[in-house]
């Protein structure tokens, strides 16, 4: 069965804490690894000091205890030391996945 949901949070960095950021999400790895709900989780860099979070759920409500939850909350709390503009949540729904 194929995940129906997903997140896509993109994250700039502010000048000189891109290695920061990076150890941020590296660090999030094991609190998301505790959300039965999150089927997948991305950290990705996409460029130079440029950053996001991609993840996948089946339904509304594991969705919403991610964002609940306390990588999104670390991320908040940490927003205005580590990026340079608040984090954007985006949701979308999948079409196919493989």
């Amino acid at each position: 069965m194929m995940p129906k949901l997903a997140l896509y949070v993109p994250l700039k960095a502010r000048p000189g804490k891109e290695s920061d950021v990076a150890d941020f999400l590296t660090s999030a790895l094991p609190l998301v690894q505790a959300e039965p709900g999150t089927l997948t989780w991305y950290a990705i860099e996409e460029g130079p000091g440029a950053y996001a979070i991609f993840d996948t759920f089946d339904t509304e409500e594991d969705r919403q205890a991610h964002l609940d939850g306390k990588v999104a909350a670390a991320l908040m709390d940490k927003a205005e030391e580590l990026f340079s503009e608040p984090p954007q949540i985006h949701k979308f729904t999948l079409l196919a996945a493989k």
